[in-house]
């Protein structure tokens, strides 16, 4: 496996290498060389996903990648009548064009071979909505859309696309969301059936799990893990 993890150099996308680096060929982007550099990688592409993309779409087709997982993300807190239209452009430009831009790259070799696997790291915010998030949350959910046509278009080559929805998890990127919102985290806990934030290191095994053989059923599927934020209070 050639497996490529966006947005590797920190938070979600930095465990998720982790988990990942003992499974094939593992190759990170992100946008700080130096970060990349520490997660001791088979080899890496410095991208900002809200520029110009087109150096990491070569990187893929000529590291003939064939397990993309799609984390990089941007998150925004701003209601809508302050947005701009440089912020709009930039969430969706980084949650779901380059995404998507990024998966069409890769699947012309995975169809070569009759496997591949697409994560794509969405957001509850996607499946549920948050206030004064509202150009994150379109956009994550335009990845489960994404997620479902692509899953048909591609069952016959024996390629899975799915996309995780973590909940509130314990990173520097979740903890800074914290403070840019009006609830503090005491409050936003109080909101979680389970009382906790999610692990990263859980988001990063379902990951393991979902590029195994033994997921090569579930495809087109979002799959919420959010310790039980989506069912209600």
């Amino acid at each position: 496996m050639n497996i490529l993890v966006t947005g590797a150099s920190r938070g979600i996308g930095k465990v998720i290498a982790e988990e990942l680096k003992n499974e094939g060929n593992l190759y990170v982007t992100g946008r700080n060389e130096n970060t990349l550099i520490a997660c001791n990688a088979k080899g890496f592409c410095v991208c900002d996903l809200s520029k110009d993309i087109n150096n990491l779409a070569k990187f893929i087709e000529e590291k003939q990648i064939d397990v993309l997982i799609n984390n990089a993300g941007e998150y925004l807190y701003k209601n809508i009548d302050s947005a701009s239209v440089e912020d709009i452009q930039k969430i969706y430009q980084t949650n779901l064009i380059a995404p998507t831009y990024l998966i069409s790259k890769a699947v012309k070799y995975m169809k070569s071979q009759n496997w591949g696997r697409i994560i794509n790291i969405g957001s509850i915010s996607g499946v549920m909505g948050e206030a004064n998030a509202s150009l994150y949350s379109a956009s994550k959910a335009g990845l489960l859309g994404l997620t479902k046509a692509l899953a048909l278009e591609l069952a016959e080559y024996n390629i899975t696309v799915n996309t995780i929805n973590p909940g509130w998890v314990d990173t520097e990127l979740g903890n800074a969301s914290i403070e840019d919102s009006e609830f503090t985290k005491d409050e936003i806990i109080e909101c979680i059936p389970q009382r906790r934030f999610v692990k990263p290191e859980e988001v990063a095994q379902l990951c393991k799990y979902l590029i195994s053989d033994a997921a090569k059923g579930i495809t087109g599927q979002g799959i919420n893990i959010c310790a039980g934020l989506s069912v209600g209070i």
